[in-house]
């Protein structure tokens, strides 16, 4: 790929900021074996929530050759000996020999189902490349982060979540046989952005689980289960096309029904995907006068969004006031390069 020109070869530390995401419809049609048979779509967002990632060259005046900061530490002297399976796999990918330092921190804890893990991704690919001098595409973040989750570490998960973070933004994702992957973005202005985010509230549940327990079942359960993903499928498109009316106000009570509709069919996707806990916030919401919501993610625990009326907010709160609510922002671009400024 090449140096850019007038740029250095070989920055001396690398910061990238990626942003997690809310998928909002179509979630589990990213998955190969469905997109395979036909195609997926996923209605999704990016949000001002990120994953930060930092890489330099690490000083010959420690003792290990290669450092890693997460939500562990880890000092080893071989790039096979490293615990974190993304982090391995990147460095592997991109030919990346120690001495080197790895460092990344989240604005939300694992397993929030807002796409950490694939953030994650992206975001040291886009470091790791940037750290060697090469620019990249956000195509390109998007497939390589695909294809170590998936085809290198054999993740039962889709390609949704790489996607959304590479290119961020509020986007109609589209998913080909074959592995192809269209998006249709839309634009939103700032008084747009403002009626729609009014209208949204989201709560932490406290309850974290591994989406791959979870997409492993649904995978299992494809075409039991397909008619349920085919109505979701249609659920993205339709909240799509809410977004395409010239500039006009999102309807946020039909907006939040097509949730409650997709919510309601995805719990049956999977045993795992919700809880009897889980289940009875969710009501409390739609009785305090939430239109619907959905939680986010493959299911299990994480965040619970909702739409709502903004005059009835302040009663999803009292409603929900055991949970923590999450303040919510929108972030139109993907992963970005902070460090180095020339970037």
């Amino acid at each position: 790929m090449g140096s850019a020109p007038g740029l250095p070869a070989t920055p001396q530390v690398v910061v990238t900021r990626t942003p997690l995401r809310v998928s909002f419809a179509g979630g589990g049609t990213d998955l190969a074996a469905f997109y395979e048979r036909d195609y997926g779509a996923v209605f999704s967002m990016t949000i001002t929530s990120y994953i930060y990632v930092t890489v330099k060259r690490h000083s010959p005046l420690f003792n290990e050759p290669i450092r890693l900061n997460y939500s562990q530490s880890e000092e080893v002297n071989e790039i096979d000996e490293i615990q974190n399976d993304i982090a391995r796999e990147c460095l592997r990918l991109l030919g990346i020999e120690p001495p080197i330092y790895i460092s990344t921190v989240g604005d939300h804890p694992a397993s929030s189902g807002l796409g950490g893990s694939s953030s994650f991704a992206v975001g040291l690919l886009h470091a790791l490349h940037t750290f060697k001098g090469e620019r990249v595409s956000a195509a390109q973040l998007a497939e390589e982060a695909s294809h170590i989750e998936i085809d290198v570490l054999g993740w039962p998960i889709g390609k949704q979540d790489q996607y959304a973070a590479a290119f961020g933004g509020l986007n109609l994702f589209v998913f080909q046989p074959g592995g192809g992957v269209t998006l249709q973005p839309e634009q939103m202005s700032s008084e747009a952005t403002r009626a729609f985010f009014d209208s949204l509230i989201m709560f932490w549940t406290g309850h974290q689980r591994d989406s791959k327990v979870v997409l492993a079942e649904q995978k299992g359960r494809l075409l039991e289960v397909e008619d349920s993903l085919l109505r979701m499928r249609e659920h993205a498109h339709a909240l799509h096309r809410l977004f395409q009316r010239n500039g006009k106000p999102i309807d946020a009570a039909v907006f939040g029904r097509t949730l409650d509709e997709s919510w309601r069919l995805k719990r049956d996707l999977a045993s795992t995907i919700t809880t009897s806990q889980i289940d009875a916030w969710y009501e409390a919401a739609v009785t305090a006068g939430a239109y619907g919501g959905k939680l986010c993610g493959a299911g299990g625990g994480g965040c619970l969004l909702f739409v709502v009326d903004p005059a009835r907010r302040d009663d999803v709160r009292q409603a929900l006031s055991e949970l923590m609510e999450v303040p919510l922002g929108y972030e139109a671009r993907g992963s970005r390069v902070l460090l180095p400024l020339e970037y």
